[in-house]
């Protein structure tokens, strides 16, 4: 607020400002002839700002593009709630820059453009010495209009948010330049931070007084709501409860699987009738062609990949390392799988740990250009490295931290795991010919490497076959009526909900204030068509209606409808009643100790006497009570020495004694301070400055009704 009391000092002189520095702005699209968006009304609004209208056409076209560049990370609501935001807030700017006649030259816009990476460090756009083009930039946009149409369709968008973005500079620039601190504001900021008082005092705290000796009737909260409207206004909202019933494999269906997983293991015979004659087709144990048995019968295929033990699954770690060539293990359940494992290969330490000191020189392959010393140089460093690891093993992390040119250097040299191959011949030679700590010096293309042996581990290539555990076609169906059947006997109403699905041993699920922008409900996760339905206008509490969702169905039911405005005594009390009842002890309290000195209230309420030091208008805690802004203050308005009344704090009542009051030492100046107040209020310009023109605003939101 005392931002926006600023501008209005100042409004005047800033439209004088602005008018002068201004006057000659003068821009209709930068790079195009019309700008994005249009104006006029096509088809139905999706909202209306201020009197002016959006329609959804142009609406849908800016959801459609955001989409696009946001993936498929991004929900549909997400996407439509970030290109309303943006809208609105266009929208009321807009009017601003349009008052004080707020407009953006082109080679304003060709400025900003030629700061943002996405666009100079672009080859594209570069000249031969590697700078941004602007020519080419144009030609760019040129050929993309004509070739491109869909991508020039962006690049319109991308225009008008640099154009939206360089006028909010500009505008809160402006805003900005009515903003201060006097020398006194800055005097009064150092005071209140730096002013101290110690304080004797006693609180008698509200928690000696039970909540249930508080009586507090609905009249009284409907009053006290009534007193308070701007604190408990409400928007308009839904409450639902449903029956969540999921899809999910059966026990028989989880024994269907493991049957048919393990009819493969062994070979079976079968008769064909083109040769007449018996088949053996092998199976799971017998076979050698692992991805062509895999691939026909197994929803993981082949994985060729030697792993360690650390890479299989937890659970069944130990027990597959164990296996022999040849041996399988199963079939056994991991995750949402029936699997059966087959060792088909180990490789014993085939893999290893290993950690290193390169010591590149000029022209060695990938060393950096800053590294000067010769290929003579750098071997008899390596040499002096080397004598130095095996002196001290322990100290080759911080030979390698302090010597290393390669990347691994600031990680102590530490290449982590590797296979047989990963590494150049003679590095590799050395890494799996030697045993565990050993040190040695080897010469590759890179330089030359000090090597240190660090692990060794056995490897294994293991084929599994695996049948995804899921319901069967009867299991659905069963599902299916099931969630049909309640839904009926639920809509004939003979029942309560919660009733009829406590007999059927269902769980109801409440989820309440839903907004109708929402599209995740606890337990459902994203089901916008749920909300949807609960916010037509043919829907009616108790209704109920099924919907079907990813794994299932959810059974619904319309529990409660909120309108816009002041909340009811209901959905107000649990809010209101703390309130109340602090408000009535407080009462209580100062009633039964008034008149009465500090050491007879610490007696009476058997509270004790206590002390607080340094305390400032800025940092108002007491020690044991918390923030107590109202007590502190009080202290700072009395004199040394000096007792108060009782005082209504946040925890309690208290009665204080002002034991010392120090004023901080005056300064020459005070206008580090005031530059401080003054940086700080300029930052809170842009979103305070919005916030209140927001506020002040017209906005009719119809987003719910097309999405």
């Amino acid at each position: 607020m005392a931002i926006l009391e600023n501008i209005r000092k100042r409004t005047t002189i800033l439209i004088l400002i602005i008018g002068l520095a201004l006057f000659a702005f003068v821009i209709s699209g930068v790079f195009t002839s019309s700008s994005l968006g249009g104006g006029g009304k096509v088809g139905s609004t999706v909202a209306e700002i201020n009197g002016n209208e959006i329609s959804i056409d142009a609406f849908r076209q800016k959801v459609e593009a955001a989409s696009r560049r946001a993936g498929p990370n991004a929900s549909s609501m997400q996407t439509v709630n970030q290109v309303w935001d943006q809208e609105v807030r266009n929208s009321i700017l807009g009017e601003q820059f349009e008052d004080l006649g707020i407009n953006i030259e082109q080679d304003q816009i060709m400025n900003y453009i030629k700061n943002m990476p996405g666009y100079n460090q672009a080859p594209q756009f570069q000249n031969e010495d590697g700078v941004f083009d602007e020519n080419k930039f144009r030609e760019f946009i040129s050929d993309m209009s004509v070739n491109n149409p869909q991508q020039y369709d962006l690049w319109l968008q991308d225009e008008q948010n640099i154009i939206q973005s360089s006028k909010e500079q500009t505008y809160f620039n402006l805003v900005k330049a009515g903003v201060g601190a006097t020398l006194k504001e800055g005097e009064l900021d150092y005071k209140l931070a730096n002013d101290k008082v110690d304080l004797q005092y006693v609180r008698v705290p509200y928690s000696s007084i039970a909540d249930s000796t508080i009586s507090v009737t609905k009249s009284e909260i409907a009053a006290y709501v009534n007193e308070h409207k701007e604190d408990y206004k409400q928007e308009t909202s839904r409450d639902i409860q449903f029956v969540y019933f999921e899809e999910k494999p059966s026990a028989a269906d989880e024994a269907a699987v493991e049957a048919s997983i393990t009819s493969l293991l062994e070979d079976t015979v079968e008769y064909n009738a083109q040769t007449d004659k018996n088949d053996t087709i092998t199976g799971f144990r017998n076979t050698t062609d692992y991805a062509a048995f895999l691939d026909r019968n197994s929803d993981i295929k082949f994985d060729t990949i030697f792993k360690a033990k650390k890479n299989l699954p937890a659970s069944f770690a130990d027990t597959l390392m164990s296996l022999k060539v040849g041996e399988t293990y199963g079939p056994y359940r991991d995750g949402g799988f029936f699997k059966i494992s087959k060792m088909v290969a180990r490789k014993p330490n085939g893999s290893v740990k290993a950690s290193h000191i390169l010591l590149a020189y000029e022209g060695a392959q990938r060393a950096n250009p800053e590294i000067k010393r010769t290929k003579e140089e750098a071997e008899a460093r390596a040499k002096e490295l080397l004598r130095d690891a095996k002196k001290n093993d322990a100290n080759f992390t911080q030979l390698a931290r302090d010597n290393s040119d390669g990347p691994s250097g600031p990680n102590g040299g530490d290449l982590g795991y590797f296979q047989e191959g990963a590494m150049v011949p003679k590095f590799n030679d050395f890494a799996f010919g030697n045993p565990v700590g050993s040190i040695g010096l080897v010469e590759t293309d890179f330089g030359f490497h000090v090597i240190r042996v660090d692990d060794k581990e056995d490897i294994v290539q293991i084929a599994t076959l695996a049948r995804a555990i899921e319901a069967s076609e009867e299991t659905s169906n069963i599902l299916f009526t099931d969630a049909t059947k309640f839904e009926m006997a639920a809509s004939s109403g003979e029942k309560a909900f919660t009733d009829l699905a406590k007999e059927d041993e269902y769980v109801v699920m409440p989820v309440y204030k839903i907004k109708s922008l929402d599209e995740n409900l606890p337990g459902l996760s994203n089901q916008r068509s749920v909300v949807q339905w609960a916010f037509n206008d043919d829907t009616e509490i108790g209704d109920i209606r099924r919907f079907n969702i990813n794994s299932g169905y959810a059974v619904v039911q319309l529990a409660a409808k909120y309108k816009e405005g002041t909340m009811s005594v209901e959905d107000a009390s649990a809010n209101v009643l703390p309130k109340i009842r602090k408000e009535r002890k407080a009462a209580q309290i100062i009633g039964e100790h008034k008149g009465k000195s500090m050491d007879a209230i610490a007696s009476d309420a058997s509270q004790s006497l206590s002390n607080a030091t340094g305390l400032t208008v800025k940092s108002p805690t007491i020690p044991g009570s918390g923030s107590e802004p109202a007590v502190v203050g009080a202290a700072f308005a009395m004199a040394e020495g000096e007792t108060s009344d009782l005082i209504e704090g946040n925890s309690g009542v208290f009665m204080i004694k002002v034991i010392k009051k120090e004023e901080a030492p005056k300064l020459d100046n005070y206008s580090t301070y005031a530059n401080t107040l003054k940086t700080a209020t300029a930052a809170k310009v842009n979103t305070a400055v919005y916030d209140a023109l927001k506020g002040a605003s017209e906005i009719e939101d119809n987003r719910a009704i097309f999405y």
